[in-house]
């Protein structure tokens, strides 16, 4: 990659975007393009075949999505499936049709079936029915992986398509109705012990074990990717660590210095039993994680004072 090709990352606002837009800052790449989705709307292909038409993008890092948490995915099917088809179907098409030398699509572990054998390995896709609280997200990303695949194939385009495990880090989004369970914890303990409540609430029985990755790791391993990988398929990107639930809430408990009672709510989903990556594929390619989940998450608590709820 030449420092000085244009660049698109599309969701450059988001957790993952921000992420990658400050990893090719830091190593000199000084073309970046970036539009907000009220400058660019993701979803109408006009809009993004004129994007492309004008910029001519040479790499495009596909991170753009419509996410949410289980209530989120749950409540919202029909947005989650039909938004995040949208948005990676065009950008894919524009890519091909404008001649970009390079694209790569993240999308989600949530994309294998709900009781494949753990880890997670790269060809357990497809051979199982996926956990039905966000289904139709992981059906949107399963086809997004496909088509890189068929554009690949067809066209002999360079598409590259990685899954990252959970991630947690800066611009992550801390609204208790629509965000994951780390940042979700992370908020209600805090508030909980701002406001001196005696006890915080938790969905589903802390049973579920899950791998959480800091977003900056992941940055670190899509340029690499963008860099080093052109197969076909999918690779993961993890930490090939995981921890349950309860396990994560107590250690959250401890960072933010909650000294309440934690109840964990059973009558709420759980969402898939287990979900850890097998990242031996990425680690044999030469790239390893190294943010131990702590560390990072003691990083994040302390980077929050920019929040209002904080």
């Amino acid at each position: 990659m030449d420092k000085n090709s244009p660049i698109y990352v599309a969701g450059h606002r988001g957790m993952v975007g921000s992420a990658i837009v400050r990893k090719l800052e830091k190593e000199g790449f000084s073309n970046i393009l970036t539009l907000s989705s009220a400058q660019l709307d993701l979803r109408r292909q006009t809009e993004v075949d004129a994007f492309f038409q004008a910029n001519k993008p040479a790499y495009v890092f596909l991170a753009a999505a419509k996410v949410g948490g289980i209530l989120a995915n749950n409540t919202y099917r029909a947005d989650f499936l039909y938004d995040n088809l949208m948005i990676q179907n065009n950008i894919i098409h524009a890519a091909w049709q404008h001649g970009v030398e390079k694209l790569l699509f993240l999308g989600s572990s949530c994309i294998y079936p709900k009781l494949a054998p753990q880890p997670l390995r790269e060809d357990y896709l497809l051979t199982g029915p996926l956990e039905a609280t966000n289904e139709p997200y992981a059906i949107a990303k399963i086809a997004g992986i496909k088509l890189c695949d068929a554009f690949r194939t067809q066209y002999g385009c360079n598409y590259i398509s990685a899954m990252p495990t959970n991630l947690y880090g800066p611009n992550d989004n801390y609204d208790l109705e629509k965000s994951h369970v780390l940042p979700a914890l992370i908020r209600k303990m805090h508030e909980a012990q701002k406001n001196g409540s005696p006890e915080v609430v938790i969905w589903g029985s802390g049973a579920p074990m899950r791998e959480f990755m800091h977003v900056d790791d992941l940055a670190e391993a899509s340029l690499f990717l963008m860099q080093n990988f052109n197969e076909p398929g999918l690779v993961n990107i993890g930490t090939g660590v995981d921890l349950s639930i309860k396990e994560l809430a107590l250690l959250i408990r401890e960072i933010v210095g909650y000294s309440g009672n934690l109840r964990f709510d059973s009558s709420k989903p759980d969402g898939t039993p287990r979900k850890l990556m097998d990242v031996s594929k990425l680690n044999k390619l030469g790239w390893k994680a190294h943010t131990d989940l702590e560390t990072g998450i003691r990083k994040v608590y302390a980077e929050l004072g920019n929040q209002e709820w904080f």
